[in-house]
């Protein structure tokens, strides 16, 4: 099986007493170890298809697979779980918070898993080296980089092991260069047998994915190889 499957779903969003089709009939399927980029222009729905198929919402009709569960009427408290134990977020913003060190902001996920304290730091140190933080694990975001920012964001995606790291717009707050480095992240990440969704609006970025999906006002018009 998909570890994504979609199959005619549609996101619907009542506004006052119109309806706004966000996403329409969309069918999709990712398959373990794939890189793929969900590209398209501001209001094309590509962030509304990130927020499907990273459990943070449910569709309006249709069928919708992740990991294994079906989740096209799941609760708040089902989406939750696939989300903690099956899914990464990193983010443009890097959503970090500032009070806590980089151990900390890594060690969130598992401390909403209910991993013991002893183990979790262990974890979150272990990946904050593994991605090149291993000098800054006591710096809190304000004294870091936006590059090392996103690296913080990484390395809390990863600390669970999920099966999808799901990116949106990650080199957005960041310079060509530090960009880069942040792409073949993605890269070794992906080469090493995750699961890579990469949401963008530049097609240069998405072009460093295996597969390419265009989406058109809620419609996937096209897929293609970069």
């Amino acid at each position: 099986m998909s570890l994504i499957h979609l199959e005619n779903v549609s996101k619907i969003y009542q506004v006052g007493d119109q309806e706004i089709r966000a996403l329409d009939q969309i069918n999709l399927r990712i398959e373990e170890g794939e890189f793929v980029a969900i590209i398209g222009p501001s209001g094309s729905g590509k962030s509304t298809l990130m927020h499907l198929l990273g459990c943070l919402d449910t569709p309006s009709s249709g069928r919708m697979v992740i990991c294994g569960n079906e989740l096209s009427r799941a609760t708040p408290d089902q989406l939750a779980e696939v989300r903690n134990q099956k899914i990464g977020f990193v983010f443009q913003a890097f959503n970090l918070l500032s009070k806590l060190d980089v151990v900390s902001n890594i060690e969130l996920p598992l401390i909403y898993g209910g991993v013991p304290a002893a183990q979790r730091r262990e974890r979150a140190r272990k990946v904050a080296c593994d991605v090149g933080l291993g000098d800054r694990l006591s710096n809190r975001p304000p004294q870091l980089s936006g590059g090392q920012c996103q690296r913080v964001a990484i390395a809390r995606a990863l600390v669970n092991n999920p099966q999808i790291i799901f990116a949106d717009e990650p080199t957005g707050n960041l310079d060509s260069a530090t960009g880069l480095s942040i792409l073949g992240m993605f890269d070794d990440l992906n080469a090493s047998g995750k699961t890579i969704v990469l949401v963008t609006h530049d097609p240069a970025i998405a072009a460093r994915s295996r597969r390419v999906i265009e989406i058109r006002d809620g419609h996937i018009v096209r897929e293609y190889q970069p």
